[in-house]
């Protein structure tokens, strides 16, 4: 899809220099859960930049255009549920008029990973994320970037997605909040100076 995204319109105003998507589940009922980790990271880059995401269905997200130090980035969390992410991501695309698919990156909660820590990368498997799983369907390549915010693995492996949808306790929470800090800090540095110089910088090696 990724290679035939143009369909002949013509893209209005500046072309993004990236495209930052958190990944969420919709509805209140799932605000602050572990699997929301994505959209809270990306709303806080927005914050920072002066503005908030609104809401437009005909790209089944909420938006918003930004610039940072000069860089202009779409940010964006899809409407769809995290396993339907990919539905999104085809029309998003397209309105950041990107051509490079190492420049969309996606903000997504990692159960690999001990509460709080971040990594970013560019391409690799899904390690079993189903919104990964549903933007590479979508995208037709896995070739997209990635920021993974850990939230530790769940009691015992059938208790996955009552982990992801669960709110975290107080001190896995104060942990996270300060993930989200982190994690809109390391978006910042790859929109300044690049995923590899930013990763050198979060992961100690380089992302990809």
């Amino acid at each position: 899809m990724f290679r035939r995204r143009h369909d002949g319109s013509p893209r209005r105003g500046t072309p993004s220099e990236w495209l930052i998507v958190g990944l969420a589940n919709p509805g209140v009922e799932y605000r602050d859960t572990r699997h929301n980790l994505g959209a809270s990271v990306v709303e806080e880059l927005a914050s920072r930049a002066g503005a908030s995401l609104r809401a437009e269905p005909r790209l089944r997200a909420r938006l918003a255009d930004v610039v940072i130090d000069g860089h202009h980035v779409l940010v964006a969390v899809p409407t769809t549920y995290v396993n339907e992410s990919g539905a999104a991501l085809v029309p998003l695309v397209r309105r950041s008029g990107l051509d490079d698919v190492a420049r969309i990156l996606i903000v997504h909660d990692e159960l690999d990973f001990e509460p709080g820590r971040l990594q970013l990368k560019t391409g690799g498997g899904l390690a079993g994320h189903n919104g990964l799983r549903s933007i590479s369907s979508a995208l037709g390549t896995d070739g997209y970037s990635r920021l993974r915010v850990g939230v530790g693995k769940p009691p015992s492996k059938d208790r996955g997605a009552d982990w992801v949808l669960g709110r975290p306790g107080r001190t896995d929470r104060a942990v996270l909040d300060a993930a989200v800090v982190a994690g809109a800090d390391a978006l910042e540095d790859v929109v300044r100076h690049g995923l590899e110089e930013a990763s050198v910088r979060l992961n100690g090696v380089r992302g990809d």
